[in-house]
């Protein structure tokens, strides 16, 4: 009975043992490298409250293709969170390619005071502006989170 009991976990351990494996395989052999966000704007979104959009751009050095699942991004205005990302896709990554993620989320300005706020957005005032969080890309149906960690002074106008 006992010996029955240790073929069946010696069975389950190589099982085991060939499945992961099997997935480091497939995951990625390098990082996914973070390049940076560019043509930041700022527009009034249909609430009337100011509207970031911009575009986030990496680099996949692999010699595998891949698909962008998720983004999940906070943006800070200030050092305080002004908006969430959060995304859904299946963007198709090429191997050994660029690749650009349009990033769109409403900005709230509460934090920082009405009053402060509105005269410093119509005379143009600089706010310093983080992106942090991941965005999840998948290999052969595993996932990998790819850091996004970014920071600019901006002139915010309405």
């Amino acid at each position: 009975m006992q010996n029955l009991t240790l073929k069946r976990m010696s069975r389950g351990i190589k099982v085991f043992v060939i499945l992961f494996l099997v997935m480091q395989a497939c995951a990625p052999k390098e990082d996914i490298v973070f390049k940076g966000i560019k043509n930041v704007e700022v527009q009034v979104g249909s609430s009337n409250n100011p509207e970031l959009l911009a575009k986030a751009y990496f680099h996949n050095p692999n010699a595998m293709g891949m698909k962008l699942k998720e983004i999940h991004v906070d943006v800070l205005v200030d050092g305080k969170l002004s908006a969430e990302v959060r995304q859904k896709m299946k963007l198709k990554i090429s191997p050994r390619s660029d690749f650009m993620v349009p990033l769109q989320a409403t900005l709230s300005l509460k934090e920082l005071g009405l009053l402060d706020t509105i005269k410093n957005l119509l005379g143009g005032k600089k706010y310093e502006v983080q992106y942090i969080g991941y965005v999840r890309v998948a290999v052969h149906g595993i996932t990998v989170k790819v850091p996004v960690k970014h920071r600019e002074e901006m002139r915010i106008r309405l």
